[in-house]
């Protein structure tokens, strides 16, 4: 099923209604990269983004990072270390709001 991204489709299969490939999720909104920080939470991933901002008082560039959860569906496997594309969806509950669309590199392996 095609989720108007140009993301390839998982190999897996899953039941679950909240997957955007095989169940009745919708994505809409941001598409976001990130590498995997934590997957310790069941069915959720915390995907850690570093960015750089100016400082003007400095004139400097300083690191920042964001952390966003995101569902993940039982159809990708996904460890600490990859790097993933999300998408934002529907509040799927009090935190999250994106889902993993695709898993874009297996990070350090």
């Amino acid at each position: 099923m095609a989720i108007g991204l140009n993301v390839t489709e998982p190999e897996g299969t899953c039941s679950h209604e909240d997957c955007p490939f095989h169940g009745e999720l919708s994505v809409r909104g941001q598409v976001l990269e990130g590498e995997v920080a934590s997957t310790d939470m069941d069915k959720t991933i915390v995907v850690e983004r570093e960015y750089d901002v100016f400082v003007p008082k400095y004139d400097r560039y300083m690191k920042r990072r964001s952390r966003v959860p995101a569902h993940a569906p039982e159809c990708f496997d996904i460890d600490v270390g990859d790097m993933v594309r999300i998408a934002e969806t529907r509040p799927l509950s009090k935190t999250k709001s994106h889902v993993v669309v695709e898993v874009t590199d297996g990070g350090d392996a």
